[in-house]
């Protein structure tokens, strides 16, 4: 579709989306001296972003996964060291990771996953059922252990979110309250009719990307998510069972996982599950309960507590469980940040960094082959 109105500037680059992978891309844009344009429609922060855990987490399921998170954890540390403000806006907290472990063979998986992630300079610690007892002394009775990961932390994504959007703007990024209808030669068209220019157009929003580019392959993968009154010290790290791996990467069907947060709040996040294709936000009792069983099999005075909210969200997933960063395949000048399924918080920095410096020409830390959007075999 041709651009039949011309805006009162040109933009050399156009953000779809302020979530926090929108707002880190034009924070990184503004960083390396473009001009940016974010478009948003609603909340800074508040669809999937909001949703989110904010749980800051090095996976290695693949290379290509350990690759981006870690570098990723490695510009959070950063970005949250800039300013002692950014840290308490952030609600940053360097809690760490307990892997837990039920039994002997997942011990030995605990142990796999250590020299792997040592394998990359990354400092875990190994815990006997004593030393798990110890650090969480809510945690049943009877576990294995597990592996603590020392550097993983967590933050309140939304603010994150606007923290990294401020600093945008305050390099000459702008942000407009507005839907993106359509992509368009040279920009994107508003629901209003009018257009905005760019030489660049990143879509970096979601599942809500499939609007602008639905040749994409994406699928819908909902979670819940439980918050409950204040506890504080109740659990001290961020505590996962072993078993995430393979309901977090399971290509179908519906899941459930032990996933618990101390927020600094003294508040306790209660995770996880994932139900593929559904589209409602509403809360699915069976789930839930599942989930909280699955809690109180870890930590059974977590049955006590009271919880304060239940909400929903939705992850975009891509068929080979990595994020799309880069450019479009039959697009011309128009770039895709999306797909990050539970991992957007983690990795939105690396994301920003890589793709900004696909674009701007430059060389990353990271090679960024893996994740070229190219590999999904888009047409339109």
């Amino acid at each position: 579709m041709k651009a039949t109105q011309t805006a009162a500037e040109k933009f050399d680059a156009i953000v779809i989306g302020a979530g926090i992978i929108g707002c880190a891309c034009a924070d990184r844009l503004t960083q390396q001296g473009l001009r940016v344009l974010v478009i948003e429609s609603s909340t800074v922060g508040g669809g999937t972003t909001a949703a989110g855990m904010g749980h800051l987490v090095v996976m290695d399921d693949n290379p290509a996964e350990l690759a981006l998170s870690a570098h990723s954890l490695e510009l959070w540390r950063a970005f949250a060291a800039d300013t002692q403000l950014n840290r308490q806006r952030n609600e940053y907290l360097a809690c760490g990771t307990i892997w837990v472990a039920t039994d002997e063979e997942e011990m030995t998986a605990a142990s796999a996953k250590q020299k792997t992630l040592a394998a990359h300079g990354i400092a875990s610690t190994l815990m006997n059922s004593r030393a798990l007892a110890e650090a969480e002394p809510n945690c049943r009775a009877g576990l294995a252990g597990g592996l603590l990961v020392h550097e993983d932390a967590i933050v309140y994504p939304p603010k994150s979110a606007q923290i990294l959007l401020e600093r945008a703007i305050s390099k000459g990024a702008q942000l407009l309250r507005a839907r993106v209808a359509s992509l368009v030669d040279g920009g994107v068209q508003l629901s209003d009719g009018s257009v905005c220019l760019a030489r660049e157009t990143i879509v970096a929003n979601g599942m809500a990307s499939l609007e602008l580019v639905p040749e994409l392959p994406l699928r819908y993968k909902k979670g819940q998510l439980v918050i409950t009154e204040r506890y504080p010290k109740f659990i001290r790290h961020q505590l996962v069972e072993l078993g995430y791996i393979k309901s977090a990467h399971a290509s179908d069907g519906d899941s459930v996982a032990f996933n618990l947060q101390p927020r600094p709040t003294g508040q306790i996040l209660i995770g996880s599950s994932r139900q593929f294709d559904v589209t409602h936000k509403e809360i699915d009792l069976k789930i839930l309960s599942a989930m909280l069983a699955q809690a109180a099999s870890f930590v059974p005075a977590i049955a006590q507590l009271k919880a304060l909210r239940t909400w929903t969200g939705f992850r975009a997933a891509t068929p080979d469980g990595l994020p799309y960063i880069g450019p479009h395949p039959t697009r011309e000048h128009v770039w895709l940040a999306t797909g990050h399924e539970g991992l957007g918080i983690t990795t939105s920095l690396g994301t920003a960094d890589i793709l900004s410096n696909q674009i701007c020409g430059l060389s990353s830390a990271i090679g960024h082959q893996a994740y070229l959007p190219q590999r999904a075999h888009c047409t339109h």
